[in-house]
């Protein structure tokens, strides 16, 4: 019986296949960690060599308040200038007090410490300098993410952790980086549980608004689960998992498919539907993604975590490229269904009729 069913599995697969790769956006069409509209500019700007561009979008939206953006683009413009900083350099020698030139010179020095052996160390020469970005920001959260960040990785206690967490969501209660920054904290990896980060995943996602990314965050807390082994509170119960993705689902379905705001958390969807074998589910997911995929969290390094992961169904392919293996996974993910879509389908059915993100 295990050889006709492989056989026939082989044929199924031959026989849809083919519409159901139809249904996404093709391969060499998907873009990683792609910048929105106002991003774009500032980059190839910063590529030529001129930072105006960037200074005058995060200055932007340090005064509409657009706190969520801004620290996306922070990060963004850091990283670039992690592998080509001259721009930055400019930048800081024409306005040395420059606040956002400032926050985006202590963001790539907080990621060069943390990618540094002496990682403790390291960040915690840059105390200093987190504390001087973060205590001249009155109203901006994005310099209190970086501090959380910054906390975690220098190994503060849970009393200074707490008084940096107080004065994030001061500044924005809702704010979607802090409260990751707190939930990596709050982890198994770091310095508490998977069920202790579930609770404040729960707890912070009941109180956000319907469409806030903060209610992506339960989902965020298994995908911790789904990569480090349990702890001595033990594994996290089956269905918190399956309620933080049901929300997470909502939350993606709100958005128009192809939407660039809501992409890290689709491909954080896509991820831990695929590693629970929920494959009609993450192929819809990967049709609402489109084009975008992110680093988050195909690049992210399992076996830095632990080299023995949790069983089921693994994402292992093109592990040193994160968008080999968000493909990798869109491709499994299209094998397994057509292997379980009857021969006799027509397309009918709700992945053939529709296709992902066919809303």
């Amino acid at each position: 019986m295990s050889m006709l069913r492989a056989l026939l599995g082989a044929v199924r697969s031959v026989r849809h296949a083919p519409r159901l790769a139809a249904a996404l956006v093709p391969d060499d069409d998907v873009l990683l960690d792609a910048p929105d509209e106002r991003l774009a500019p500032a980059l190839v700007a910063a590529a030529l060599g001129d930072p105006e561009p960037a200074a005058k979008l995060l200055a932007t939206t340090r005064d509409a308040g657009e706190w969520e953006d801004r620290d996306r683009y922070v990060t963004r413009l850091a990283t670039f200038a992690h592998g080509r900083g001259d721009w930055l350099t400019g930048w800081l020698s024409a306005t040395p007090g420059d606040p956002d030139a400032l926050l985006v010179m202590a963001q790539l020095a907080v990621r060069r410490a943390w990618e540094s052996p002496a990682r403790a160390e390291r960040l915690r020469e840059l105390a200093p300098l987190v504390r001087e970005v973060a205590g001249e920001a009155p109203h901006d959260p994005v310099p209190w993410r970086l501090a959380l960040d910054h906390a975690r990785g220098a190994h503060a206690g849970h009393a200074v952790f707490e008084s940096l967490w107080e004065q994030a969501v001061r500044r924005s209660p809702h704010h979607y980086g802090c409260h990751v920054a707190a939930l990596k904290y709050l982890s198994a990896q770091w310095y508490g549980s998977h069920r202790a980060a579930f609770d404040f995943a729960e707890q912070a996602a009941e109180d956000s608004a319907a469409d806030s990314l903060v209610r992506a965050l339960p989902v965020r807390a298994a995908y911790d689960g789904l990569r480090v082994p349990p702890g001595p509170d033990g594994s996290v119960p089956a269905d918190r998992v399956d309620r933080a993705v049901a929300d997470a689902l909502a939350l993606s379905a709100a958005f128009p498919p192809g939407d660039p705001w809501p992409a890290e958390v689709r491909n954080l969807l896509a991820y831990v539907l695929v590693e629970r074998g929920r494959w009609e589910e993450a192929w819809e997911e990967f049709g609402r993604t489109g084009a975008f995929a992110t680093s988050f969290p195909w690049g992210a390094a399992r076996d830095a975590v632990s080299e023995d992961p949790p069983p089921g169904p693994r994402l292992r392919p093109g592990r040193g490229d994160p968008l080999l293996r968000f493909l990798a996974a869109r491709d499994r993910v299209r094998g397994e269904l057509a292997r379980r879509t009857p021969l006799r389908d027509t397309g009918r059915g709700r992945a053939g009729r529709d296709g992902p993100g066919g809303h």
